[in-house]
């Protein structure tokens, strides 16, 4: 009783805080997931008798906690995409999930083999766990709310990278499991990799993903009024759509996070002034917070209890050199071919790639379904990767993005909330007047 009493506490004190300091700290250079991965820690430390929050003991809990938090987040991070799908307007997301992806992944699978010393299956998954930004922690460089016009170039690509290789990163941890030893040889192995998990997967997820969006976008917009979804239900319609849509696709064996993402992006691409994609974004959005301020704190609570024990130097320096060195290399060069951004946009483009939530969940999947050597030293790499990207990134992001603001003549995200703030009033003024010139 005691330890439920003091969940609902900390539930509390964890949606009170992820709805104040957001707009908080938008001054500041600091990013609220830093503050609830401290709180976890410090109330781990002390002695109430909590259950451990360690990932390898709770596997399943670890699997399916990221797997919703991510599957939420990636039908927000759709729906507050404002730019049309196609080939040349989006030529840098998909440059840096089908170039940049693949170089990181190659180059830190190397690194994890030869400087952390994992066998090689390990270092491919771990590489693959960490390879793909996250949609969940990256919200202070992603773009803005639907129809908000905060959709510049380097939000833009950031924010497109983020929905995509949560999807694209699967069929790399499908062949790590396929590089594992096994009585099947390896080349019928590969053979099957090619066909299922890198082709049919892929396919399977844009296609119900894009099936689902114009589904859910006939239901909506096409429907005689007197039998369409009433308005107050959107937010249900969005999380009915999330899990459907993933869950299906998962059953016939496509890439679910691929066809949520997809899903999300068909459905803002119809009448794209509708007040749906608002409210489902908000409805999203919230429920995504719900999700992630758990997972911090149980993280936070990870670390104290000892997740990063087994980390070497070898393993420091793999996440260290990721986040410094082969995340803006990689970027630098994978945007080479691109001409919408210029030089000071490529550098923060390649600069923010944030790791969180979404590389906790493939490792965990992965080590639920089978066995890998160093499962320990993964962890420990993963959870050190992610609290140096979670820190600096947080710290910059603000003042970096305000620079990149000013620089191109905009109003920082700040300004804009005040902006948006003064409007508010002077039209609840304006209310106020109207209701007393009516009541005399």
């Amino acid at each position: 009783m005691a330890f439920y009493n003091i969940a609902l506490v900390l539930l509390g004190i964890a949606i009170m805080g992820v709805a104040w300091l957001p707009s908080l700290l938008e001054r500041f250079p600091l990013s609220y997931p830093i503050l609830y991965i401290a709180l976890g820690a410090g109330v781990y430390l002390l002695p109430l008798g909590l259950p451990a929050a360690d990932p390898l003991a709770h596997p399943r809990l670890a699997t399916h906690l990221s797997e919703l938090c991510v599957i939420v987040a990636l039908t927000g991070t759709g729906l507050k995409i404002d730019r049309v799908f196609s080939l040349r307007t989006w030529r840098s997301p998909l440059l840096l999930v089908l170039v940049l992806m693949v170089l990181t992944i190659g180059g830190l699978a190397a690194l994890g083999w030869g400087l952390a010393g994992l066998a090689p299956a390990s270092a491919l998954l771990l590489a693959a766990s960490l390879a793909p930004t996250d949609p969940v922690l990256a919200g202070d460089v992603q773009v803005g709310d639907p129809g908000e016009g905060r959709e510049d170039n380097v939000r833009f690509a950031l924010t497109g990278e983020a929905g995509l290789n949560d999807g694209l990163a699967f069929p790399f941890v499908y062949l790590a499991m396929d590089l594992l030893p096994s009585a099947q040889p390896l080349t019928e192995r590969m053979l099957h990799w090619a066909g299922m998990d890198l082709l049919y997967r892929t396919v399977a997820g844009v296609v119900m993903g894009w099936l689902s969006g114009r589904l859910l976008a006939y239901l909506i917009f096409s429907l005689p009024k007197r039998v369409r979804i009433k308005t107050a239900a959107y937010g249900f319609v969005a999380l009915a759509v999330t899990l459907t849509t993933y869950g299906v696709t998962e059953l016939l064996h496509g890439y679910g996070f691929l066809a949520v993402f997809v899903a999300a992006v068909t459905l803002r691409s119809h009448e794209r002034r509708h007040e749906y994609h608002k409210q489902m974004h908000a409805f999203t959005d919230q429920m995504e917070r719900l999700l992630i301020v758990v997972i911090l704190i149980l993280f936070g609570g990870a670390i104290a209890g000892g997740l990063l024990s087994p980390l070497t130097w070898g393993g420091l320096a793999l996440g260290v050199g990721l986040v410094l060195v082969l995340r803006p290399l990689g970027g630098l060069l994978a945007l080479l071919g691109s001409k919408r951004e210029n030089w000071a946009e490529r550098l923060v483009i390649s600069f923010f790639g944030i790791r969180g939530i979404g590389s906790i969940f493939y490792l965990a999947f992965a080590l639920e379904k089978a066995r890998f050597a160093n499962a320990r030293e993964m962890w420990a790499i993963l959870g050190f990767t992610m609290l140096f990207s979670i820190s600096l990134h947080g710290v910059l992001a603000t003042p970096v993005m305000n620079w990149l603001d000013r620089r191109h003549g905009r109003k920082t995200v700040a300004e804009l909330s005040e902006t948006a703030e003064e409007t508010s009033e002077q039209a609840e003024q304006g209310e106020a007047v109207g209701k007393e010139l009516k009541t005399e």
